[in-house]
Parts: C-alpha cells; structure tokens; sequence
C-alpha cells in the first residue's frame, strides 16, 4: 500500500524536473535572442545618439523578446529555433520575418530601423516646413498632391455651408405659421 507522503513526493520531484526544463528552455531561447542582439550590435552602434526611436530591450519572462521599438519584436517561434520578427499595427500582428538563420531576421530588422530613421527624417523635415511658413520664411513650393487636399476641403466647407443655409432656410419656411412671423408678408 502507498502513502500519500511518498505520492506527494513523487509529484513534487515530477514538477520540479518540468519547472527546470521550461526554465532550461527559456533561457535556451533568451540565448538565441541574445546572439541576434551580438550580430545586430554593429547597426545598433551605428544609430545616433539624439534618436529617441528605438527603445532596445531584452526582456525575459514567459516569452523572452528583444524589443526594437514599441510595436516591434524578435521573439522565438513554438518550436523554440525559429526567429519571428513581429509588429503590432491597428490591424493585428505582422510577420516581418520568420527564419531558423539569424541573418534573414537580422537583415529585416537592420531594414526596418533604416525605414524609421527615414520616417523620422521626413517628418522632421515637414516640421521645418510648416515652422518656416509660420514665420514667414521661404520655403519650397508646395507639391500637387498638398494643393489638391487644401482644394478639397474648400470644396467640402463651401458645400457643407451651402447645405447649412439651404436647411435653415426649409425649417424657416416649414415653421413659418409656428414662430409667430404668420402676419410678416415678405
């Protein structure tokens, strides 16, 4: 005959060996992050120091991640070897990448840190263009595209106030005998 103790034991030690093989594998996984990190610390050095874009972790936990900003990040696939370059948009999640091989997965990453730097750079620079028309300093001609969108909300603004008057104007007409203007004769 068992004893409880002797079956608590036994699970006790079952367990403890599956709580050592899911920290084992964890860390197995927070290794494979940190070897992306080692071949993507070149571009990562090469980033300027007054950019404020990218927020650079390696957080461990449940899922170990290395975050490149704050909708984008390598993380392990379920088979705990594949590399899984993910950004959260309004939409869902996006595979940027997916790979057994760091360098495909380090190749995206280094792309997609370029295309934010550029981001940035254009957004600075239309920055500078609405500052300067503020100040009233030359800046260049604006394109077509910039134009037409002005236009059309001219348009949209005539046509909703246009709209506005001709609606006053019915209720007018429909409430005349209502407000008391019965006796006024236009």
């Amino acid at each position: 005959m068992r004893k409880l103790s002797e079956a608590i034991r036994e699970v006790k030690t079952a367990t403890a060996d599956r709580d050592d093989v899911v920290i084992e594998m964890r860390a197995a996984q927070r290794m494979r992050l940190e070897l992306l990190v080692a071949e993507l610390q070149p571009v990562l050095d090469d980033i300027p120091e007054d950019n404020v874009l990218f927020d650079f972790a390696l957080s461990s936990g449940e899922q170990p991640r290395f975050w490149i900003d704050a909708v984008a990040h390598v993380t392990m696939g379920r088979d705990k070897r594949t590399y899984r370059f993910l950004r959260d948009t309004r939409l869902g999640r996006t595979v940027l990448a997916e790979s057994t091989e760091i360098g495909p997965v380090a190749d995206q990453v280094t792309r997609y840190i370029a295309e934010r730097i550029v981001e940035r750079e254009r957004a600075l620079d239309t920055g500078l263009e609405i500052a300067a028309r503020g100040a009233n300093l030359p800046v260049p001609a604006p394109d077509k595209a910039a134009s037409g969108a002005r236009n059309g909300w001219a348009a949209n603004m005539m046509w909703f106030l246009l709209g506005a008057i001709i609606g006053a104007g019915a209720l007018i007409i429909a409430y005349w005998d209502k407000l008391g203007l019965a006796h006024f004769n236009p």
